[in-house]
């Protein structure tokens, strides 16, 4: 009898050694997150990950996070959208809208969750509807080009007058083209010349801050694109180089030495883009989820650089100012 047990025993502890490795390996398949990006050093890609420390997620333990980086170089979007989806993500990140146009050209099967976008989705095709978008793709979209009357607003009384106003913006990008038409708008209603800068490629950024410079403006209103946020440092530099006041998409721009920004808090809808891989991961369907608006907007306020520009911001819109920069 005794024999018999041992030798079952034997047979259990066999069966457990064999199919250990096979069990383990089976734990250890995690969940694969795709992200998309243009700059690596962008402060709201830390927001995203602290997003899904909030919902339990923590990066190479119980979840992986392929993480890829077109920089200034827009035809990478495309290159490393077919990337990802080879890699068989099971839910893909655009944190712009370069990124979100080169992901659904390369899946329409692979679930993909916007953190921004420029434009105006639904007109471009990018979801059905806002209330039940369809298809694989959902997640947060701004409302840049409605909040360009405030951020003129704004410039009009830190400045006390402000008869023109340069304006670099990228006809490549739609979100950038919605932006640059409710900017006219605006300036029209609030009897405001625009000095357009078409800015395409890095290399011509600088000469559309100097030509705006030649042609005296006040100041400079920069609209929300991948490629400006990738050269936003550069931006402000040039900006302050030539003594010009601006206003930009986002705070991101401030922190790196630009004057002042209003529009969405770009780290909170970044951790809010996390709920959406969430209930994904859980078996959601990317076409059934509402696209949403952004919640918190913010002014945000450089006074080291408006010492360095010569600006006196008024203390009306200082106390105002959701952040100040000292």
């Amino acid at each position: 009898m005794r024999m018999r047990i041992l030798f079952y025993l034997y047979l259990l502890i066999t069966v457990l050694l064999i199919s250990g490795p096979a069990g383990a390996q089976q734990v250890k398949k995690l969940p694969r997150i795709g992200y998309l990006a243009g700059d690596p050093k962008a402060p709201s890609h830390e927001a995203f990950r602290q997003g899904l420390r909030d919902l339990g997620y923590i990066e190479g333990r119980n979840i992986l996070i392929e993480w890829r980086f077109a920089e200034d170089k827009v035809d990478r979007y495309s290159e490393f959208a077919s990337e990802l989806v080879r890699l068989k993500a099971d839910v893909i990140v655009a944190a712009n809208s370069g990124a979100v146009g080169a992901l659904k050209r390369a899946t329409q099967t692979i679930p993909i969750v916007m953190e921004a976008y420029g434009g105006d989705p639904v007109a471009d095709g990018i979801v059905a509807s806002f209330a039940k978008p369809g298809g694989n793709i959902t997640g947060m979209m701004p409302l840049d080009p409605e909040l360009s009357g405030k951020q003129l607003e704004l410039l009009k009384e830190t400045l006390g007058k402000l008869h023109l106003l340069g304006v670099l913006w990228n006809p490549n990008d739609s979100g950038s083209r919605v932006q640059w038409q409710q900017t006219q708008t605006s300036a029209k209603e609030q009897g405001i010349q625009l000095f357009s800068r078409e800015v395409r490629t890095s290399g011509e950024l600088e000469k559309a801050v100097e030509t705006a410079t030649h042609e005296h403006v006040a100041a400079l209103l920069v609209l929300r694109n991948p490629l400006f946020y990738v050269l936003r440092n550069r931006i402000a530099a040039l900006a302050e180089k030539h003594r010009l006041a601006g206003m930009y998409p986002s705070s991101d721009f401030v922190e790196g030495g630009g004057l002042m920004s209003y529009g969405s808090n770009n780290k909170a809808q970044y951790r809010r883009a996390a709920t959406f891989v969430d209930k994904i991961l859980k078996g959601a369907k990317p076409g059934n989820l509402p696209l949403e608006a952004p919640r918190n907007f913010e002014l945000v306020i450089n006074l080291k650089t408006a010492k360095q520009i010569g600006v006196t911001i008024p203390q009306s819109v200082v106390y105002r100012a959701d952040r100040v920069i000292r």
